[in-house]
Protein backbone atom coordinates (compact mmCIF):
# COMPACT_ATOMS: atom_id res chain seq x y z
CA UNK A 1 0.00 0.00 0.00
CA UNK A 2 1.91 3.53 -0.99
CA UNK A 3 1.22 4.94 2.72
CA UNK A 4 3.03 8.48 2.67
CA UNK A 5 1.84 9.47 6.42
CA UNK A 6 -0.37 9.05 9.00
CA UNK A 7 -3.32 11.37 8.80
CA UNK A 8 -5.37 11.74 11.68
CA UNK A 9 -6.28 9.39 14.91
CA UNK A 10 -10.02 9.38 15.99
CA UNK A 11 -10.42 8.37 19.77
CA UNK A 12 -13.31 7.32 21.63
CA UNK A 13 -13.80 9.29 25.02
CA UNK A 14 -16.27 9.26 28.12
CA UNK A 15 -16.86 13.13 28.14
CA UNK A 16 -17.05 14.65 24.43
CA UNK A 17 -17.03 18.32 25.84
CA UNK A 18 -14.02 17.72 28.36
CA UNK A 19 -12.51 16.67 25.60
CA UNK A 20 -12.42 19.40 23.67
CA UNK A 21 -11.62 21.45 26.23
CA UNK A 22 -8.44 19.45 27.30
CA UNK A 23 -7.05 19.32 23.75
CA UNK A 24 -7.65 23.23 22.84
CA UNK A 25 -5.90 23.79 26.03
CA UNK A 26 -3.39 21.42 26.06
CA UNK A 27 -2.42 21.45 22.21
CA UNK A 28 -4.03 24.90 21.38
CA UNK A 29 -6.28 22.68 18.84
CA UNK A 30 -9.37 24.71 17.09
CA UNK A 31 -12.18 22.90 16.42
CA UNK A 32 -13.18 22.19 12.45
CA UNK A 33 -16.04 20.51 12.69
CA UNK A 34 -19.18 19.22 15.10
CA UNK A 35 -22.22 16.71 15.58
CA UNK A 36 -23.13 17.94 18.70
CA UNK A 37 -23.37 15.61 21.61
CA UNK A 38 -21.64 12.77 19.23
CA UNK A 39 -18.31 13.85 17.85
CA UNK A 40 -15.48 16.82 17.17
CA UNK A 41 -12.90 17.28 14.58
CA UNK A 42 -9.53 19.36 15.62
CA UNK A 43 -6.96 20.74 13.72
CA UNK A 44 -3.81 21.79 15.28
CA UNK A 45 -2.82 25.15 14.53
CA UNK A 46 0.13 24.83 11.90
CA UNK A 47 -1.48 21.80 10.55
CA UNK A 48 -2.12 21.61 7.03
CA UNK A 49 -4.49 18.88 7.51
CA UNK A 50 -8.47 19.39 7.84
CA UNK A 51 -8.65 17.49 11.08
CA UNK A 52 -5.64 15.88 13.33
CA UNK A 53 -8.22 14.47 15.76
CA UNK A 54 -11.07 12.97 15.72
CA UNK A 55 -13.18 12.78 19.64
CA UNK A 56 -16.39 10.25 19.24
CA UNK A 57 -18.30 10.06 22.07
CA UNK A 58 -18.99 6.51 24.10
CA UNK A 59 -22.43 5.98 23.19
CA UNK A 60 -24.93 6.23 26.15
CA UNK A 61 -24.95 3.04 28.23
CA UNK A 62 -21.65 1.49 27.17
CA UNK A 63 -19.33 0.48 29.37
CA UNK A 64 -16.29 2.86 29.44
CA UNK A 65 -14.00 -0.22 28.10
CA UNK A 66 -12.96 -2.32 25.28
CA UNK A 67 -13.89 -0.93 21.79
CA UNK A 68 -15.49 1.86 23.15
CA UNK A 69 -13.22 3.71 25.13
CA UNK A 70 -9.57 4.34 23.52
CA UNK A 71 -8.34 4.72 20.04
CA UNK A 72 -11.38 4.01 17.17
CA UNK A 73 -9.26 4.21 14.62
CA UNK A 74 -5.78 6.12 12.67
CA UNK A 75 -6.17 7.20 9.22
CA UNK A 76 -3.02 6.14 6.70
CA UNK A 77 -3.05 8.99 3.83
CA UNK A 78 -2.46 7.72 -0.07
CA UNK A 79 -1.62 10.35 -2.65
CA UNK A 80 -3.75 9.80 -5.37
CA UNK A 81 -7.55 8.29 -5.80
CA UNK A 82 -5.69 5.63 -8.24
CA UNK A 83 -4.16 4.22 -5.05
CA UNK A 84 -7.23 4.71 -2.94
CA UNK A 85 -8.91 2.50 -5.30
CA UNK A 86 -6.58 0.01 -5.72
CA UNK A 87 -5.96 -0.43 -1.85
CA UNK A 88 -9.65 -1.30 -2.23
CA UNK A 89 -9.28 -4.00 -4.38
CA UNK A 90 -6.73 -5.33 -2.08
CA UNK A 91 -8.39 -5.07 1.05
CA UNK A 92 -11.60 -6.70 -0.91
CA UNK A 93 -9.55 -9.53 -1.58
CA UNK A 94 -8.45 -9.93 1.46
CA UNK A 95 -11.70 -9.77 3.10
CA UNK A 96 -10.74 -6.81 5.41
CA UNK A 97 -13.23 -3.99 4.18
CA UNK A 98 -15.72 -2.68 6.02
CA UNK A 99 -17.17 0.42 4.64
CA UNK A 100 -16.01 3.49 2.46
CA UNK A 101 -17.07 7.02 3.30
CA UNK A 102 -17.13 10.84 1.38
CA UNK A 103 -15.96 12.94 4.02
CA UNK A 104 -16.23 16.12 1.85
CA UNK A 105 -12.25 16.88 2.08
CA UNK A 106 -11.41 13.48 1.96
CA UNK A 107 -12.29 10.15 0.39
CA UNK A 108 -11.85 7.03 2.63
CA UNK A 109 -12.06 3.49 2.97
CA UNK A 110 -12.23 1.36 6.09
CA UNK A 111 -11.23 -1.45 6.97
CA UNK A 112 -9.63 -4.22 9.83
CA UNK A 113 -6.89 -6.16 10.44
CA UNK A 114 -6.50 -9.70 11.80
CA UNK A 115 -7.50 -8.71 15.18
CA UNK A 116 -10.37 -6.62 14.14
CA UNK A 117 -8.68 -3.32 14.87
CA UNK A 118 -10.07 -0.98 12.37
CA UNK A 119 -7.96 1.59 9.99
CA UNK A 120 -9.00 4.30 7.54
CA UNK A 121 -6.98 4.73 4.45
CA UNK A 122 -7.91 8.07 2.21
CA UNK A 123 -7.17 10.16 -0.16
CA UNK A 124 -7.52 14.34 0.52
CA UNK A 125 -8.88 16.60 -1.26
CA UNK A 126 -7.00 19.68 -2.47
CA UNK A 127 -6.80 22.10 0.63
CA UNK A 128 -8.07 25.28 -1.39
CA UNK A 129 -11.14 22.93 -2.11
CA UNK A 130 -11.77 22.26 1.12
CA UNK A 131 -14.87 25.14 1.98
CA UNK A 132 -15.94 24.32 -1.42
CA UNK A 133 -16.35 20.84 0.01
CA UNK A 134 -17.52 21.65 3.15
CA UNK A 135 -20.48 23.77 1.80
CA UNK A 136 -21.82 20.72 -0.68
CA UNK A 137 -23.39 18.55 2.03
CA UNK A 138 -23.55 16.53 4.47
CA UNK A 139 -20.40 16.10 6.33
CA UNK A 140 -20.33 12.10 5.78
CA UNK A 141 -22.09 10.24 2.87
CA UNK A 142 -21.40 7.01 0.74
CA UNK A 143 -18.59 6.71 -1.63
CA UNK A 144 -18.39 6.82 -5.22
CA UNK A 145 -14.92 6.00 -5.48
CA UNK A 146 -15.57 5.66 -9.96
CA UNK A 147 -17.42 9.07 -9.51
CA UNK A 148 -14.76 10.74 -7.87
CA UNK A 149 -12.35 9.27 -9.68
CA UNK A 150 -14.25 11.02 -12.84
CA UNK A 151 -14.29 13.69 -10.94
CA UNK A 152 -10.25 14.49 -9.89
CA UNK A 153 -8.52 11.98 -11.95
CA UNK A 154 -5.40 11.06 -10.69
CA UNK A 155 -4.62 14.48 -9.11
CA UNK A 156 -1.70 13.99 -6.55
CA UNK A 157 -1.99 15.23 -2.73
CA UNK A 158 -0.35 16.04 0.45
CA UNK A 159 2.29 14.22 0.89
CA UNK A 160 2.59 12.84 -1.81
CA UNK A 161 2.61 16.10 -4.04
CA UNK A 162 5.95 17.12 -1.38
CA UNK A 163 3.56 18.61 1.12
CA UNK A 164 0.89 18.38 3.14
CA UNK A 165 -1.41 21.45 1.20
Amino acid sequence: MPVRRLNHAVLYVRDLAASVDFYRDAFGFEVRAEIPGRAAFLRAQASANDHDLGLFAVPDGTPPSGHYLGLYHLAWEVGTLTELAEVRGRLARLGALVGASDHRVSKSLYAKDPSGIEFEVMWRVPADRWEQEMAAGDMIAPLDLEAELARWGDRVTGAAAGSVT
